[in-house]
């Protein structure tokens, strides 16, 4: 009977422990207060009292990159979809007002490429110095048999603190509170499977020049990373007036800005304030997608949304614009009643029919 090996069976330990190696500088790079150990442990240590916190609550995520990974797989770009990663689970604690304090990530495969994965994980490092927070651990399995060749899948856990006093809670929003609109930097990480079936519809590849961005692939376009909100939306909170915010995600606008607010209010958006940038255009154009369902499916350009007392609105809007954000005045809350929702009007020739 001939000798076997963990190797012979499809799993590389060898692979594993350079990929270690390789990631080791990137981890150390994402360092912040309180961060109390490296990688290579059975466990990670952060010190909540060294990061400056007296009352403090904790704040956890997890997500991950959905169906973009396949984008990213075909086009062998491997670089953005760590920053996707961290940017879903961080900007979700921040709605919180917490601060993302450490990253850990979940990267599967098949087979394990050492370049490739270390591409992910400097993505993840990216993302994790755009959040301010430390990347202080993860896992890296390799399973024979569980992906095709080629195809890996990524999840991130975030944890954050806020101090009990400062959590947002959505509890004082009330009638005349503004809403103010944070523009994503593309469609970010949700509706992937949609845009890879209108692309396959229009018979275009990933290598396609975009029909909708001169001098870029259509690739190229839908890999732009998900915006980090983290320290532009903590800079916003500090200066006073957010009650709530809302980081519209995977059920768009419709769905997401109603789960921050209290009973017997509703958010009154105006399509008016801005036009649909032109990925969503083309993907409302090209897939025949009314307008319902791109504000329940896409961002559609509208990545975050904070929630602001009228009074306070015009410098919380001047703080995120020197934090770099592009800032709109989309609508307001009305009183409502029972259960809060959102409604929309206007919308110029960008947007499709209602």
């Amino acid at each position: 009977m001939s000798r076997q090996s963990y190797k012979e069976a499809g799993v590389d330990i060898d692979a594993g422990n350079a990929l270690v190696e390789q990631i080791k500088p990137l981890a150390k790079s994402t360092d912040r207060p309180g961060t109390l150990s490296g990688l290579g442990g059975f466990g990670a240590l952060f010190d909540l009292k060294a990061a400056g916190y007296e009352d403090p609550v904790l704040v956890s995520g997890t997500d991950g990159v959905g169906t973009k990974l396949k984008i990213a797989i075909e086009c062998a770009k491997h670089d953005t979809v760590g920053i996707d990663l961290v940017a879903m689970c961080v900007n979700d604690l921040v709605v919180q007002g917490a601060e993302p304090l450490f990253f850990l990530d979940y990267f599967a495969t098949g087979k394990l490429e050492v370049s490739e994965a270390r591409d992910v994980v400097a993505g993840i490092a990216e993302g994790c110095r755009q959040a301010g927070c430390a990347l202080i651990g993860g896992e890296t399995a390799e399973m024979p048999g569980m992906y095709k060749a080629g195809d890996y899948d990524l999840a991130g856990f975030a944890v954050g603190a806020v101090e009990r006093a400062a959590i947002l809670t959505g509890a004082g929003v009330a009638p005349g509170d503004r809403l103010l609109a944070l523009a994503s930097s593309g469609i970010h990480s949700n509706g992937f499977s949609l845009v890879r079936h209108i692309a396959g519809k229009q018979g275009l590849t990933y290598a396609d020049p975009a029909p909708f961005a001169a001098g870029q692939s259509l690739g190229e376009v839908l890999l732009t990373p998900t915006r980090v909100y983290v320290k532009s939306c903590l800079a916003a909170i500090a200066g006073g007036g957010v009650e709530a915010m809302a980081h519209i995600t995977g059920g768009g606008l419709l769905e997401n800005l109603p789960r921050v607010l209290p009973q017997g209010v509703e958010a009154q958006v105006s399509l008016d304030a801005w036009s649909l940038p032109p990925v969503f255009a083309w993907l409302a154009k090209a897939g025949e997608v009314p307008r319902e369902e791109m504000l329940r499916t896409f961002n559609c350009g509208v990545g975050m949304v904070l929630v602001v007392k009228a009074d306070k609105a015009a410098a919380a809007a001047q703080t995120l614009r020197a934090a770099g954000e592009t800032v709109l005045e989309i609508g307001e809350i009305v009183p409502g009643k029972g259960a809060p929702r959102v409604t929309v009007s206007g919308g110029d020739a960008t947007w499709p029919a209602a």
